[in-house]
């Protein structure tokens, strides 16, 4: 024990440093959860949390009820799987493409073209979508209609929203999470590589028997934090590209939420939903954790 003070003697001046993000993360994270009972009661503003009417799980016994529950639940399912298996392989091969190349200069252009639509406003990536994809003047419908094809109006169609949605995050951030495999990569052993070469192995091989293995615990890092948010389909972009025509693929969980509780003042309600997505998405870390363990992968927890 007096070993432990001692440390923190001499190192105190750090331990100071620390301490705004502590006191950040304790008011911004952890206190606003006290809020969570609310949740389990009929939640009126003017009663405050503590003196509001202590209703149990009514609230998420109404949502499972909902006729719309089905279709909220597979519309977020839809896109966020779809969104994770589509793009998960395309920053490790970017990753690799980058770690391949020789001239610098090129590489840090094409690092800097790859990373730059990351930085993009989500309202404006909205907007680069419906101006490529609109019915009359975006280009795509402008090349079916020299192609002699009818014309479609793919904001409004309910079977195109989860491709546009996808596709376009992909464009989007393949290139920033790329960053972390490239990290992983600048870690593998160059004796590795020189015992691959002298074997006579081609680039192709050397990227996937001798970078592929040394990344794979990185990956699968990534991959079990990528199912804790399976449920948390980013409401942003969803909330920008719904319209009512395209509503029946597109309304998922957290923006009914908004719509319940920003709108219609059903904070107890949304409350409710809210903590349901969060329990799902715990229960889908500690599942791929325990998965990864048993596969022989080292998992984050």
């Amino acid at each position: 024990m007096s070993g432990h003070i001692k440390k923190i003697k001499l190192s105190y001046q750090l331990l100071l440093l620390l301490l705004p993000a502590v006191i950040y993360i304790i008011m911004f994270h952890y206190m606003p959860m006290y809020g969570v009972i609310i949740a389990f009661k009929d939640y009126k503003p003017a009663a405050g949390i503590i003196k509001s009417d202590w209703v149990g799980f009514e609230h998420f016994i109404r949502f499972f009820k909902m006729p719309q529950f089905r279709e909220l639940l597979k519309n977020t399912l839809t896109i966020s799987i779809y969104s994770i298996a589509a793009s998960f392989p395309f920053p490790v091969m970017l990753a690799l493409a980058f770690n391949y190349i020789r001239s610098d200069k090129f590489k840090k252009v094409a690092q800097t073209v790859f990373y730059a639509p990351h930085f993009i406003s989500m309202v404006v990536i909205v907007s680069i979508v419906d101006l490529i994809f609109a019915q009359k003047t975006g280009i795509v419908n402008v090349v079916r209609q020299m192609m002699g094809l009818e014309q479609i109006f793919y904001m409004g169609e309910p079977s195109a929203f989860p491709h546009l949605y996808v596709w376009s995050g992909i464009w989007q951030n393949t290139g920033w999470s790329a960053i972390i495999y490239m990290a992983s990569l600048s870690g593998v052993d160059p004796s590795l590589h020189e015992a691959a070469i002298l074997d006579g192995a081609s680039k192709l091989q050397r990227a996937w028997y001798v970078d592929m293995k040394c990344i794979v615990p990185t990956m699968v890092t990534i991959l079990i934090l990528n199912m804790g948010q399976v449920m948390n389909v980013g409401f942003e972009k969803v909330f920008l590209m719904q319209n009512s025509l395209n509503i029946s693929a597109s309304e998922i969980i957290s923006t009914y939420v908004y719509k319940r509780g920003m709108i219609e003042a059903q904070y107890s309600f949304s409350a409710a939903v809210g903590l349901f997505n969060s329990a799902i998405n715990c229960t889908l870390v500690l599942l791929f954790n325990k998965l990864s363990k048993l596969m022989g992968s080292s998992g984050i927890l």
